[in-house]
């Protein structure tokens, strides 16, 4: 009785061990950067045995993976504010706020190392791409239920994420409020218009919405 009180103890070693491993991704990432540290060093700087994290994750591009959607989910949940308006707004002003802040691109770079490192980093890319999607769906598919008229995940992609990276990936622009709000309006009156044509989005990713 005793043992089974404590195997459904939370905040046991479990979470102990997992907690130090997600720090000692996170702290490596920042002096290393993505690509340059292996299990081994993972193990040393959170003071587990490699085995514990081999049990656990497999392997480390599925350790990064779990490391980002859980920071991911931390710092930018999917919002649940009763609009398609105001989830879209919510939503893109924390992709804003993440993607211009001292993290910057991790989410991107850990992209870039997954796809360059072979099949497993594909697949661990693949898992996160299609976790976050799948939450991005449901706050849409929470708008379908209340008979609001809710894009696609590609079109939110598209639309919103997409000309955000641009702009701050070639430092075009300031990814200001008014920017953020007028990419959410263009996608709103191009779902209001039954308009789905993607053509000339880069461009006006560059020059931004016409003020307002």
């Amino acid at each position: 009785m005793e043992e089974r009180q404590r195997a459904r103890r939370p905040g046991g070693r479990a979470a102990r061990v997992g907690a130090a491993v997600h720090q000692a991704v996170t702290d490596l990432i920042s002096e290393r950067g993505y690509g340059k540290f292996t299990v081994g060093d993972v193990a040393a700087r959170a003071g587990v045995a490699d085995s514990s994290i081999y049990r656990r994750w497999g392997n480390l591009e599925t350790l990064l993976t779990d490391v980002a959607l859980t920071r991911l989910n931390a710092r930018s949940p999917m919002p649940d504010t009763g609009s398609l308006s105001g989830d879209l707004r919510t939503y893109a002003a924390n992709v804003a706020r993440d993607i211009t802040g001292p993290e910057g691109l991790a989410l991107l770079r850990l992209a870039v190392a997954l796809s360059g490192s072979g099949p497993q980093g594909r697949r661990a890319l693949d898992d996160l791409l299609a976790e976050r999607a799948r939450q991005l769906q449901s706050m849409l598919d929470r708008a379908d239920e209340r008979g609001e008229r809710a894009p696609d995940v590609l079109g939110v992609l598209d639309h919103v994420m997409a000309p955000m990276y641009i702009r701050v990936l070639f430092g075009v622009g300031p990814l200001t409020p008014e920017y953020v709000d007028g990419l959410v309006d263009r996608l709103l009156a191009r779902r209001c218009d039954g308009d789905g044509d993607g053509d000339g989005d880069a461009e006006k990713a560059l020059g931004g919405p016409a003020p307002r």
